[in-house]
């Protein structure tokens, strides 16, 4: 293996970009474990507020994990959101490129939709929602997918 230079160091090239995605990954499970747990933890169905009816034809373990699904994922997706942020206006520092500027501008935006769409700030507002099946998480489901090669790409590049 090959050492390059960089600031009169001898650095093994690739082995700060492995530890930088050992790290994000470590950040990211960490994020869905803790997110995970809270959502086992509290019911989105429960509120301060008073219990709403539960639709008869609906089982309640089926709303509860689609629910603890999305809370995960949207947790993850905010996770995803600010490491590209943190990365992205560290790019715009060195460039000053408009480019830059319109990523960081998306990842803000993306970030608050993350941020509002998550049960458990739902949860903490007094709102609970019921009866969407998966279709309660497929939109946070393919926005991770679509972050997680975003910031694949950012990082490799």
């Amino acid at each position: 293996m090959e050492k390059a230079k960089k600031g009169g160091k001898q650095v093994k090239p690739n082995m700060d970009r492995y530890v930088k995605t050992g790290l994000l990954l470590a950040a990211v499970v960490a994020v869905a474990i803790l997110s995970a747990f809270w959502a086992t933890t509290f019911s989105p169905i429960a509120s301060p507020w008073g219990l709403r009816p539960f639709p008869p034809d609906r089982i309640r373990g089926d709303l509860e994990l689609f629910y603890t699904a999305k809370t995960v994922i949207s947790s993850v997706n905010m996770t995803l959101l600010t490491i590209l942020l943190i990365t992205y206006i560290s790019i715009y520092k060195e460039t000053q490129s408009e480019f830059t500027l319109g990523l960081i501008l998306f990842s803000i935006i993306l970030l608050l939709y993350a941020l509002v769409s998550n049960p458990i700030v739902h949860a903490i507002f007094g709102f609970k929602a019921f009866g969407l099946g998966p279709f309660v998480m497929l939109p946070d489901l393919f926005s991770a997918i679509a972050l997680s090669v975003l910031l694949y790409l950012t990082i490799k590049y």
